[in-house]
């Protein structure tokens, strides 16, 4: 069901529709989606990895914010995803 509203409202070319009493809203997101070995490329450091343990995008970012790593040596470790999130609220 969820792909038919998301199909039906990008057909609308609309973010946002209303039907009876429930309002349906499409939200936009990109994610990145980490390659494994070349993210261990990029971090050699043993104890960088160990941090991570695997590509958790939520670790990956919190390391970004705290300056443990830098965007400059995960350029070319990932792959950007666009997703369409569906919210659906009653009236």
């Amino acid at each position: 069901m969820r792909s038919d509203i998301i199909a039906h409202c990008e057909q609308l070319e609309t973010g946002e529709l209303e039907a009876g009493s429930y309002k349906v809203k499409i939200v936009r997101q990109e994610r990145k989606e980490y390659d494994d070995q070349r993210l261990y490329e990029a971090l050699p450091d043993p104890d960088v990895w160990r941090m991570l343990s695997r590509a958790d995008p939520a670790k990956i970012t919190s390391l970004l914010k705290l300056n443990v790593i830098s965007e400059e040596k995960l350029k070319d470790t990932f792959s950007v995803k666009s997703i369409s999130l569906l919210q659906v609220d009653k009236k």
